[in-house]
């Protein structure tokens, strides 16, 4: 499956992030070129949890570095995000399939 973009509400704001699919079964979240964290659906909690950074392989992307001027929002992969992010995943697969 190729790489696709979503839009996700962060605070007051929309923000496009890039869902790279990985054969590990688990989806790279792209922010700003670089791998902000990996997220996967776990049937046995019936929902999206987050990959530990140790199990994500970055590949040829580098980890995502934040941005200290202030220029771009600061994404925190936290569970509410993480809920809002797999949301959007399920709806594009289910578009798609």
């Amino acid at each position: 499956m190729e790489a696709f973009n979503i839009k996700v509400g962060y605070g007051n704001n929309e923000v496009t992030l890039t869902i790279l699919p990985a054969k590990e079964g688990y989806y790279k979240v792209i922010y700003y070129g670089g791998i902000l964290g990996a997220i996967q659906y776990m049937n046995d909690t019936d929902g999206w949890e987050i990959v530990p950074p140790e199990e994500v392989v970055a590949g040829d992307l580098p980890l995502y570095e934040p941005d200290l001027t202030g220029e771009r929002l600061e994404i925190v992969l936290n569970d509410e995000t993480v809920d809002e992010i797999g949301d959007e995943i399920t709806l594009t697969l289910d578009t798609k399939g």
